[in-house]
C-alpha cells in the first residue's frame, strides 16, 4: 500500500496526503477578513487537489474551521461562489482557537 505525502511548509504534517483513490488537503489563506483568508485557502486546495490529479467537483467531505463562528455567513459567501451547484459535498464548521492570526482553516477529503 503506498501513501504519497506532498509536503507544505509546515514542519511535521504534509499540506496533501494521497491513498488508495482517497485525497486530504489542508489550507488557510491570508488577508485581514474572513472572505480573503476563504477565497485564499479555496485557492490553495484547488492548487493542492490539482497537483495530485483531482479537483473541487470530487470533494467529498469538508471541515472549516472558524475563529469565530459568527464569521460563517461570510465564510459561506465565498465558499458557495466556488463550490460547484452539483458537487456540494458534505461540509461541517467548527469553532475553535487557531494559529495567531488565522480566521479559516479549511480540512478536505476528495477522490480521484
Amino acid at each position: 500500500m503506498s501513501i504519497k505525502r506532498i509536503p507544505g511548509t509546515a514542519r511535521g504534517r504534509c499540506k496533501t496526503v494521497e491513498h488508495n483513490g482517497f485525497v486530504w488537503t489542508v489550507a488557510t489563506g491570508r488577508g485581514d477578513t474572513v472572505a480573503e483568508q476563504t477565497k485564499g485557502a479555496l485557492a490553495a486546495i484547488d492548487a493542492n487537489l490539482e497537483e495530485v490529479g483531482t479537483d473541487r467537483h470530487h470533494i467529498v467531505e469538508v471541515l472549516v474551521y472558524l475563529s469565530d463562528m459568527s464569521t460563517k455567513a461570510e465564510m459561506d459567501a465565498v465558499w458557495c461562489a466556488w463550490i460547484p451547484d452539483d458537487g456540494w459535498p458534505c461540509r461541517a464548521c467548527v469553532g475553535t482557537d487557531l494559529a495567531p492570526g488565522d480566521r479559516v482553516e479549511i480540512k478536505v477529503t476528495a477522490v480521484k
